[in-house]
This record gives C-alpha cells, sequence and structure tokens, in this order.
C-alpha cells in the first residue's frame, strides 16, 4: 500500500473520529433514564451488561468536553458531557472516604473499589474540560480537588489492605504516566498551578527507575530503587504502555520547546517499538520477556487495540517533532496493520481482541476496559498532530 499524505491521514482520523467512532458510541452507550453511559455493547452496538465501568463514565465525559472545546463547539457533545459529569458527581464517589468505585450498577448502586485511584485521574479531567466550556468554577474545583485525591491515594494509601506483602515491593510505570497526561489536560483546562510540579516529578521518576540504557528497554515494574526483578511480574514488559508514555514526553517536550524530552520519548519508542513489534505477523504484541523467555500471561501475543492507538500516534508524533524518516516508516507499518484488521466496516467502531495473526477473537466492542477512550483520542490527537 503506498504511503498516504498528510490531507489523506487528517480525513481518515477526523472521519473516522466523526463518522463512524462517535456515531457508534452516541447511538447506543447513552442511559437516559438512569445516567452516565452504558458501554457493554456487542458487535452492532446493542447492550450486553447494563454495568458501568467508572473509568469509562469519566473517560468519555472528557473525550466530549475536549472534543467540544478543541475541535468543534457541538451542542450535543457539551449536554452529554454533562450527562455524564453528573452520573460522576451523585454515584461514583464513595461518601465514607470521597474515593471513587470503579465498578457500578446502572443505577449507581456501587459494586467494587480498587486499590488504586485512576478512577479520579479520568473524572479530573473530565470536570476540567467542563470547566473550560462552561466556565463553571464548580467543575474547575470537583477537577483539582478529584486530581489530588488521585495522587495523595496513590501516594500514600490509607485504609487499603495491600495486595502483596512487604516482601519484594514494586513501583510501577503506571501512576508517573498518568500522572503526565492528567497534568498536562488540567493545565490546559483550568490552569491548574502544581501542572508542571507534578509532570517534572513523574518525569524525573520514569527516568530514575524505569528507563534502562543498558538493557533497551523501559521497564513496567521494578523495584523500588529502580532495580530488575528477575521474576516473571519484573521481567513482564508492556511494549504499548511504554509506548504511550512515550508519547506523553514528547507532548510535553513540544509544549516546552524542550529537545531533551523529545529525545527521551523517541528513544522510549525506539526501545520498546524493537522489542513490541511483531515481525511475522505485523502489530505491537501484548506483553513481551525483558530477557526473550517465555512470558506467564496467555494472552501475551495477542492483539489489543489500545497499544495499536497509541503507537500510532508515538510514530507520526516523532515523525512531526524530528523529521526522522523512520518514524515515519513505523506510522506507515502500524497504521496500515490495525486498520487492516480492527475496524468493523460493517457496524462501525474498532473489534478490541485479536489473536497474533490478526483474526478478531471477540466480537465486543465495549466492557470496563474499552470504551470511546483510546481510538477516538487516537483520531483527535493524530489530526491535531498532523495541523501543527
Amino acid at each position: 500500500m503506498s504511503r498516504l499524505t498528510a490531507e489523506e491521514l487528517v480525513a481518515v482520523y477526523r472521519g473516522g473520529l466523526l463518522e463512524d467512532t462517535l456515531p457508534f458510541w452516541l447511538d447506543h452507550c447513552v442511559d437516559r433514564q438512569h445516567g452516565g453511559f452504558m458501554m457493554a455493547l456487542d458487535q452492532t452496538g446493542n447492550v450486553i451488561d447494563t454495568d458501568k465501568g467508572v473509568w469509562q463514565q469519566g473517560r468519555f465525559t472528557w473525550l466530549l468536553g475536549e472534543l467540544y472545546n478543541n475541535l468543534e463547539a457541538r451542542d450535543e457533545w457539551l449536554e452529554l458531557a454533562c450527562h455524564g459529569a453528573e452520573f460522576l458527581t451523585e454515584h461514583c464517589f464513595d461518601p465514607t472516604d470521597h474515593r471513587m468505585w470503579f465498578h457500578v450498577t446502572r443505577d449507581g448502586t456501587p459494586i467494587r473499589k480498587r486499590r488504586y485511584a485512576f478512577s479520579e485521574s479520568f473524572a479530573a479531567i473530565a470536570f476540567g474540560e467542563l470547566a473550560k466550556a462552561t466556565g463553571n468554577q464548580d467543575y474547575a474545583d470537583r477537577a483539582s480537588r478529584t486530581f489530588q485525591q488521585f495522587v495523595q491515594h496513590n501516594l500514600d494509601p490509607v485504609d487499603t489492605p495491600p495486595k502483596f506483602t512487604d516482601h519484594r515491593p514494586t513501583r510501577s510505570i503506571g501512576f508517573p504516566m498518568i500522572t503526565i497526561a492528567t497534568a498536562q489536560e488540567l493545565r490546559d483546562s483550568i490552569g491548574l498551578d502544581e501542572a508542571d510540579h507534578w509532570i517534572d516529578k513523574s518525569i524525573e521518576t520514569i527516568q530514575r527507575f524505569h528507563l534502562k540504557p543498558e538493557l533497551n528497554c523501559v521497564m513496567e515494574t521494578v523495584g523500588l530503587e529502580g532495580q530488575v526483578i528477575d521474576h516473571f511480574d519484573g521481567r513482564t514488559l508492556n511494549p504499548g504502555h511504554a509506548i504511550e508514555g512515550a508519547w506523553f514526553l514528547m507532548w510535553e517536550g513540544a509544549h516546552r520547546k524542550d529537545s531533551s524530552l523529545i529525545d527521551m520519548g523517541c528513544q522510549m519508542l525506539d526501545w520498546m517499538w524493537q522489542r513490541g513489534w511483531d515481525a511475522e505477523y505485523g502489530g505491537i504484541l501484548y506483553f513481551v520477556d525483558l530477557h526473550g523467555h517465555p512470558v506467564q500471561e496467555y494472552w501475551h501475543d495477542m492483539k489489543f487495540w489500545w497499544p495499536q492507538c497509541e503507537a500510532i500516534i508515538a510514530t507520526l508524533l516523532a515523525y512531526r517533532l524530528t523529521g526522522n524518516q523512520k518514524y515515519a516508516d513505523w506510522h506507515q507499518q502500524i497504521h496500515q496493520w490495525a486498520y487492516q484488521h480492527f475496524p468493523d466496516s460493517e457496524h462501525g467502531e474498532w473489534f478490541g481482541y485479536l489473536d497474533r495473526t490478526g483474526r478478531v477473537t471477540s466480537t465486543l466492542k465495549g466492557n470496563l476496559w474499552k470504551g470511546p477512550f483510546h481510538l477516538p483520542r487516537m483520531q483527535h490527537v493524530c489530526t491535531r498532530i498532523l495541523g501543527l
């Protein structure tokens, strides 16, 4: 397949967002009876489970506000963002400790809470976009307060039973990564005063503990001092996750006009593309072992939708920022593979789960993990990148 021009790519990304991805969700997931969104959809958009994941409530609310603020001020998007924020506010916070639930019923009755606080990160950016869209200070206050709850709980969890013993303690790249992305969004939407502080702190954490130049690797999980843990969990790498973090750093470098951050992000992309790209079948593998040993998780060689989306963003951004032809070639590879295998040409949106060869293994369009976030964010961010 020949390389698409920038104008053709914009048509694919923006057109796909506005004419395919968003209509699929808007037509099927909005719950007018109980509020919020029902994301467990089958291939055609039928709701097959009415429970609601709180991540997806925050993520879709954020997306609608983000598009209203930065793409087109459509009244429908703002109304539905407010609809999502109302459900988050009324049903997704535990009044006893003010933390957020992870999983609730259709009417908002709580089912479970996770030990980590990522529900708070997605709610914070949702409230931030609504503050920007409406000028309502209450949304801005909620965004700032929920962000503080996110960082406080992750750094110093209170009354949360540990999952593991205190033997072999670890740190994960997930918290500093999500902190960077959340603070970036809140800096843009509400001018969060401490955004740069948290971004700097998180970048330093990633650089100090998770980047391993001697191994050409971004580690997902390390010991408290950054040491490699030579066991299954410690050796397991998540290339798509690290590539997502890579473009967060590049985005920050572009914002600050700091070439060192762009270089760091490109280095992360280089290392994890080499480890994650499936040279035999194409696409980004889900898990790989640091030393090439077999991986414990049985889905390690599957092709999930979201790592492909993150790689599409990262390779395009790297090329636009550096002009390095290597990144244009990688972008063409991942774009063509993803768009050949994931889209559902009959009913819209993307399938989420393929086997290693690219065969669809589940026709689900949404669940607690998959919703209108990674794909539409990719389409929106790539449209913005191409407009740089």
